[in-house]
């Protein structure tokens, strides 16, 4: 992809790169408004698997955007789709936060919070209720040979003020310490959640182009599933990171609010 008002869908992240915790980042409206305008496809993909679609559909009301349930992908949904094509209405040790419980109910999972012999999966998310409890049964389980699923590797979550929260990643990295065993994992960067993408919204993988703030998640998707990318230095990765790192974009821009400028060059 040479040009990106070329692409037909964009798939945005959200923390990081439309906004920072509780702030929304400047431009992020307009370039909303511009894709809208330009009728271009907009899908919302998030790793943080702590929170459903409506949370998302609400918190972005809140900053004026305005879209419905289905614009909006987790990797917690995900990764039940992911599940559910392996063993459907499977038995689930849960790590994760009540919506991310809910979103496994709905999908028809059996899931559980205690040791038993017949789990069939560990699924680890973005637990902002993480108990010692959770870890310590969910390392009991994985060394006796039950499958380690996580939805997402992020480390870190930025937040506004340039400071993060330990994200899901750093607790894949808790129980290898304890395990010696490391997921398998659904959400960015594996290529397994645009193929979910693909299959829910029957979109071609080029015709997307993935924008983000993380060169390991967001950009490496992109690297991973053969789709454009864009690198936004808005969230978790700064200008000197990008620097150093072997991991490329197609594209890099300081926020989205510079992306506008790529339409108003071709529209104006």
């Amino acid at each position: 992809m040479k040009r990106i008002d070329e692409a037909k869908c964009f798939i945005l992240d959200l923390d990081g790169t439309i906004y920072l915790g509780e702030e929304i980042i400047d431009g992020a409206v307009d370039f909303i408004n511009e894709l809208n305008k330009t009728n271009k496809k907009v899908i919302f993909l998030t790793n943080n698997s702590s929170k459903n679609n409506n949370y998302y559909k609400e918190k972005l009301k809140m900053f004026g955007i305005n879209v419905n349930n289905n614009s909006i992908f987790t990797s917690g949904e995900a990764t039940t789709i992911y599940l559910n094509s392996r063993k459907p209405g499977s038995k689930v040790f849960l790590i994760g936060t009540n919506y991310l419980k809910e979103e496994f109910k709905r999908s028809g999972f059996n899931v559980t919070d205690i040791y038993e012999n017949d789990i069939d999966f560990v699924v680890l998310g973005f637990d902002t209720t993480l108990t010692y409890n959770k870890l310590w049964i969910a390392c009991d389980l994985i060394r006796d040979g039950v499958e380690f699923i996580a939805t997402h590797p992020d480390i870190n979550c930025p937040l506004e003020g340039g400071k993060f929260m330990p994200d899901a990643g750093a607790i894949i990295e808790f129980i290898y310490a304890s395990t010696g065993k490391r997921p398998n994992i659904i959400g960015k960067p594996n290529s397994e959640i645009i193929n979910c993408i693909c299959q829910k919204y029957r979109i071609k993988k080029e015709d997307m182009i993935i924008v983000g703030d993380r060169l390991y998640t967001d950009i490496k998707t992109g690297i991973n599933s053969g789709i454009a990318s864009i690198l936004v230095l808005s969230g978790e990765t700064k200008a000197d990171d990008y620097k150093k790192s072997n991991i490329k974009a197609d594209f890099v821009y300081d926020s989205v609010k510079e992306i506008i400028n790529e339409f108003n060059n071709k529209y104006s």
